[in-house]
């Protein structure tokens, strides 16, 4: 009989290559990015929604805590409690800080509450954790002009339209952590003209809403 939980071994988790979510039961699944990159998700419905909490990457928890923490979650889960609102309750008392990635599900789940917003909300966040996922580790007040150069330039001339596109969802999540007082300054986009393209990013009086 199939193991429901605790499927992957850690051979498999260190070799897996396909992209796409690997499931280790209980609601945990191992997330291979289309460019190799690993990270964990839990899963869940909360208000007949789904709901995704971030685990963190490979490298920065051992599969033993990973697992740890989704059984924590699973937890909360059967107590009638929200997983992703306790951690943040807790991240704050703690005085933790609060990463680019904490903030950009924050703002997808907030963006998603309207049934009119929900598509959009999902392609928000696919359209961040494919082409900006080495950003969500970073403080949120750290991220500077480089990082997002970094995002943006390996996509620039040849996906100039998605590149445009997560430029303006990640100055929207710069702008939403500013609102809540979590970074000071303007948002870091006084970038150079991309090479081997004449175009410049949006500018930055352009906001990406959820037509985009």
């Amino acid at each position: 009989m199939a193991r429901e939980i605790d499927k992957l071994s850690a051979r498999a988790v260190a070799t897996l290559t396909k992209p796409g979510r690997h499931s280790d039961g209980g609601r945990l699944y191992l997330i291979v990015d289309p460019s190799g990159a690993k990270r964990w998700l839990f899963i869940f419905r909360s208000r007949g929604k789904q709901r995704e909490m971030g685990l963190d990457g490979l490298l920065s928890v051992s599969l033993a805590e990973t697992r740890r923490r989704r059984n924590d979650a699973r937890k909360l889960l059967a107590a009638g409690l929200d997983p992703i609102a306790e951690k943040r309750r807790a991240e704050r008392a703690d005085g933790e800080v609060v990463t680019f990635g904490a903030c950009a599900d924050e703002l997808i789940a907030e963006l998603s509450k309207g049934s009119r917003n929900e598509r959009h909300a999902v392609q928000w966040g696919t359209t961040l954790k494919t082409y900006a996922a080495q950003l969500r580790p970073k403080p949120i007040d750290a991220i500077g002009t480089d990082d997002v150069l970094s995002v943006l330039q390996p996509i620039w001339t040849t996906k100039s339209e998605t590149a445009s596109r997560v430029r303006g969802r990640i100055e929207r999540v710069q702008d939403a952590a500013r609102a809540r007082g979590l970074r000071t300054g303007e948002n870091p986009w006084d970038c150079p003209v991309f090479p081997q393209s004449g175009r410049r990013p949006l500018a930055a009086s352009s906001r990406m809403g959820m037509t985009r």
